[in-house]
């Protein structure tokens, strides 16, 4: 296993990120989350390091990166712009991209305004914007599932976090979605410091907020997005999709109809798995990324 290290980037954008990275070879960039950090990719990054370089950032919002202020300061737009500049400063061109939950949504929109930059993306439980979109229209399980997403865009949520507590939020919130046992030693100590750092409640909370998705009410009747019906763009970059079938939030609906809008693509469901897979099950999900590596570069 190479030593990753950790670096601060001041990038034009306006941010500053941490930014977890090492190895050497071909280079594999990977985007977290919400509640979390680089550290999503703790397992992954440990292995993949080996032969090929890596690099994951805190991204604008998380931890100990720059928190911009407005909502509007965490709009995809921005989290896209954070990642092409963070590949340029690393001097880093085409790269494999690799996201989860709303890193996986940058991601996905990553890959749609850059397939230039992206020669491969590897998408854990994180649905397709097109996809997403129509289930929280169409499928009544999806909408009532997503619910939460209304609750995080409520000014009034870090009222209501401060009043409960982080380590309650942790407990009844967070641990309480994942499986017996998937929280190791320490790790909750490293949650509540990275929550409990300056503004950044808020500004994981904007992430939500900022986005355009639209997320009615369990018996709520909206007004059909008429982009949703739309033609919409196809990615031609090798895609592999990691999905843990247990995942509460986001449904295995979400796969169904995505090899219309992804045509090179495979799928990987990880059965025992929720949503963060990425270390629920570090092993399988590793073992598929370094699967569709080779599969990929094998045929040229």
């Amino acid at each position: 296993m190479r030593e990753l290290r950790i670096e601060r980037f001041a990038l034009p954008t306006g941010v500053e990120l941490d930014v977890t990275l090492g190895g050497a070879g071909d280079p594999i960039l990977f985007l977290h989350g919400f509640p979390e950090s680089a550290r999503t990719w703790r397992h992954q990054m440990a292995d993949l390091a080996t032969d090929h370089f890596v690099a994951a950032a805190d991204q604008r919002g998380f931890v100990r990166s720059s928190k911009p202020p407005a909502v509007e300061d965490y709009a995809v737009e921005h989290i896209v712009a954070d990642l092409v500049a963070l590949a340029d400063a690393l001097g880093v061109g085409r790269f494999t991209l690799v996201g989860h939950d709303w890193g996986g949504a940058a991601a996905w929109a990553a890959a749609l305004r850059h397939p230039d930059r992206i020669a491969r993306l590897v998408i854990c439980n994180a649905p397709h914007p097109l996809i997403f979109q129509r289930t929280l229209i169409d499928d009544p399980a999806q909408r009532a599932a997503s619910q939460y997403m209304r609750a995080f865009r409520d000014p009034g949520m870090e009222v209501r976090l401060a009043e409960m507590g982080l380590a309650t939020f942790f407990a009844k919130t967070f641990a309480s979605h994942l499986p017996e046992g998937a929280i190791g030693p320490g790790e909750r100590e490293i949650y509540l410091d990275q929550w409990s750092q300056p503004g950044a409640l808020t500004a994981m909370l904007n992430w939500y907020r900022a986005s355009k998705i639209l997320v009615p009410a369990v018996d709520e009747d909206v007004a059909r997005p008429e982009w949703i019906d739309r033609p919409f763009p196809r990615l031609a970059m090798p895609t592999l999709v990691i999905w843990g079938m247990r995942d509460k939030a986001l449904l295995p609906c979400q796969l169904d109809g995505l090899e219309d809008a992804v045509p090179d693509l495979r799928i990987v469901a990880v059965a025992d798995a929720g949503h963060f897979v990425p270390w629920e099950k570090p092993a399988a999900v590793t073992a598929a990324i370094r699967a569709f590596l080779a599969e990929v570069d094998g045929r040229g």
